[in-house]
């Protein structure tokens, strides 16, 4: 069974936000005319924004959990110019990644842990690997000479 390791980052997290547009995670009111961060100049352009989101912070929990709401600034953050200078480092926004967790909680894919952060629940885990196995295969597929490592 393969691991979300063993796949490209870029069609993992697409295929899992289209799975996760048909379950029961809808994006707040505000989602149209927020910026992701103060980093951001502009609202997100793509109009499924949201769930490219949830999925992205799904994959990351699993790579890098527990993770908590600041590291998950952290990570989502950018540079922001300050006058002629160079770019400094400002944090994305919580109340994205704070509104995501919660959804992915409400599905029982994330569950808290006190004063470390969220980690996967064995059924997010679960459909994760089950995902990765799926685009490896149609990837081998696609490719028969494609190696496979892990």
């Amino acid at each position: 069974m393969a691991k979300v390791y063993d796949v490209p980052a870029d069609i993992f997290v697409s295929k899992l936000a289209e799975i996760l547009k048909n379950e029961d995670i809808p994006a707040p009111e505000w989602s149209v005319f927020v910026k992701t961060g103060t980093h951001a100049e502009k609202p997100p352009q793509n109009s499924d924004w949201w769930h490219v989101r949830c999925a992205s912070i799904l994959r990351k929990i699993y790579l890098h959990g527990p993770a908590s709401v600041n590291e998950l600034r952290s990570m989502y953050g950018g540079g922001r110019p300050v006058g002629y200078g160079a770019a400094h480092h400002k944090d994305a926004s919580g109340a994205i990644i704070r509104n995501a967790i919660h959804g992915l909680e409400k599905l029982g894919y994330v569950q808290k842990i006190e004063k470390k952060g969220r980690i996967l629940t064995k059924q997010g885990t679960q459909k994760l690997d089950k995902l990765a196995t799926e685009i490896l295969s149609e990837l081998i597929k696609k490719e028969p000479g494609l190696k496979i490592y892990s």
